[in-house]
Formats: structure tokens, sequence, C-alpha cells
């Protein structure tokens, strides 16, 4: 499996280069923003990794750049703990964010996570609810209205709270489970940090947010998604 790992500290991409590797990943090491850009255009890597702060091209910058032709899983790791930069970086394009320092368990965990989903794109289904239409594979939302059908944007986080919850239709998904998945075993308590997410999903995709028919909360314990009788999915 091929990855673009992108930092302006050498020490960084050393130590980088020597763990992936020992665990079967093929690297490709960038200094900079424009480095990083020409390897994910030489290499077609499998996932992007890579700091905020770098020169000639910021990681943001290189986010919304790979954003305009390309899917690819990108993992930002970052000194920056501010949660305006892991919202900037996550609404960019970005997929995941770890937050320096950080142990390499959990680093190698987080790309499985993001090298499975992406993995699994190719023969994920049409999930259709009321009005909405969710296609997982090439992740476009649909929703129809009296003018015909329109598009609804989702930022990364929100897609990969709907695309849990639409892929364990009826299920109960307790709110540590989703925590876990989206942001690490260190935010299972963030519970307010996912209701905002799931009341953001409700008032995109919900015919009435304050009466949710679709995303459900189970009180404290987590939330299901219940599809519509006999129109859960199209493979």
């Amino acid at each position: 499996m091929k990855l673009v790992v992108a930092d302006d500290d050498p020490q960084m991409l050393g130590a980088l280069r020597i763990m992936l590797s020992a665990h079967g990943y093929s690297v490709s090491l960038a200094r900079n923003g424009k480095e990083a850009l020409d390897l994910i255009v030489e290499v077609h890597p499998d996932l992007v990794m890579l700091d905020l702060g770098m020169p000639v091209l910021s990681g943001l910058d290189v986010i919304k750049a790979i954003r305009g032709w390309s899917t690819v899983p990108i993992l930002v790791v970052s000194g920056r703990v501010d949660s305006s930069d892991k919202v900037g970086a996550l609404d960019a394009g970005a997929d995941d964010y770890v937050a320096k320092p950080f142990s390499a368990d959990e680093l190698l965990a987080r790309i499985r996570a993001l090298t499975r989903r992406a993995s699994g794109a190719a023969d994920a289904p049409v999930v259709r609810f009321g009005d909405v239409s969710v296609d997982l594979g090439n992740k476009i939302v649909l929703i129809r209205t009296a003018q015909g059908e329109r598009p609804v944007r989702l930022t990364p986080t929100e897609w990969q709270i709907l695309e849990l919850l639409l892929r364990n239709p009826r299920k109960l998904i307790t709110q540590r489970s989703i925590l876990s998945d989206i942001r690490g075993p260190q935010h299972v308590g963030d519970s307010g940090y996912l209701r905002l997410y799931i009341a953001q999903l409700r008032k995109k995709l919900e015919p009435d947010p304050t009466r949710p028919q679709f995303l459900l909360t189970e009180p404290g314990m987590g939330y299901r998604f219940q599809p519509d009788p006999g129109q859960e999915s199209d493979t």
C-alpha cells in the first residue's frame, strides 16, 4: 500500500518512514506542500498523510487542491491542537486528524480505518430514505424537491457519521463507538461534539429536523438509522 507523507520536519519524516515501512507500507516523502502535490500526481497513493504548517503550500492548501480532483483518503498529522484548525482541515476535505504527539498504535489504527473505508467504496450501496438518496461509494447525497433533485453538501465528519449509521440499518450505534471511529478512543466522552454533528445532519436530511424519522436518538445510549420499509438500499 502506497502512502505519501508530507512534513517540514526532517526528523518526523525519518521516524514516520521507518515506522510505516516496518509495517509494510511503501512511503514517499515530501518536505513541503508543492512536493506533496507533485508526488500525489506521480505516485497515486492509497493515502496521504500531511502536516498543516508546511512551506510553499500549507497543508490546508494541499487538501483543497487534492479535493479538486481526487477522493484519496487524507490524514492530517499536526501539532496544532486548536479546534478551529481541526474543523478547518476537516471541512476542507481531510478525512481524519491526529494531533502531535501521537502513539504509533493510534496512527496505524487511523491509517487502517481510512484505507478500509476507501477499499470498500467501489461496491458501496445507494441508500434511500424519504426524499434522500445517498451514494456511499461516490459520496453523493441528493434530495428530491418540487424543482427536482439537488445535491446536499456534507462535511467529511458528517460523512463519517452518516456512513456508519447507514451501513448498520436499525442497529443501535453507541456514542462511544461513533466517537472512537471518527475521532479516536481518547475522545469517546465528547458527546456534545457528536450531538452537534447529528443536529447538522438532521437539518440537511430530515423532513422535520425537530421530529426526526430516520436518524434517531436512543437517549443515554447512541443513535440508530431507521430506513423506510422496503427502501433500504440498491447495490
